[in-house]
């Protein structure tokens, strides 16, 4: 088997961690729906509508306003919501080996509050090529939609690509199209890097 020629990896739980307990429970101080569960009922089919872009960022912050009766400021909320990752840094020192040797692309169910935040703030995101989000193709994992967009998109050769993805669902998406996989978990970092290894990349 060859080497891979190019990498794609999913945000959340991969390169960054993220405890979205923390947005809910700032969200409920200053809200009327004061349980952090509930706010989470209340808001979760419109988050995910906003993640596939069936609503813009306005429509998605006034109609979570108004269901949750929201006391707080517009800067306040996005600072809830933005404010709950941090690096992975085994992957983000992975990313920096890899880098200017492989193509690197990012897929990702997220949206625009989420991707322009990460990118802000933390520089491992300037080293990948390019990426997919949810938001933008209109899909989201794990559903092949976007997976065939991002094959379009870079031109990727799945069976010649990895694919590393913290949840079974998405890892099952990508082996049914002839993707080479990683189920990715923090606590074994190590077994991405012998996966690499075993396909032939030397790190």
């Amino acid at each position: 088997m060859n080497p891979p020629t190019a990498l794609v990896f999913d945000i959340g739980n991969v390169i960054v961690r993220f405890d979205f307990s923390l947005t809910l429970k700032k969200v409920a101080d200053q809200s009327e729906v004061a349980n952090p569960a509930e706010v989470l009922a209340k808001i979760d089919h419109l988050k995910q509508d906003y993640e596939v872009g069936s609503i813009d960022r306005s429509t998605f912050l006034h109609t979570a306003f108004d269901l949750l009766r929201y006391r707080g400021t517009e800067a306040d909320f996005i600072t809830a919501w933005e404010e709950i990752f941090q690096p992975n840094l085994p992957i983000c020192d992975l990313v920096e080996r890899l880098h200017g040797r492989f193509p690197l692309f990012l897929l990702s169910n997220t949206g625009d509050l989420h991707h322009a935040y990460l990118f802000r703030t933390y520089p491992v995101f300037s080293r990948f090529t390019a990426g997919t989000y949810s938001y933008l193709a209109g899909a989201a994992k794990p559903g092949p939609e976007i997976y065939e967009q991002a094959i379009r998109d870079h031109r990727l050769v799945p069976s010649d690509t990895v694919f590393i993805d913290d949840l079974l669902p998405n890892i099952r998406t990508a082996q049914a199209l002839g993707f080479r996989t990683h189920h990715y978990d923090h606590t074994a970092h190590h077994a991405l890097e012998a996966d690499l290894a075993a396909w032939g990349i030397i790190l």
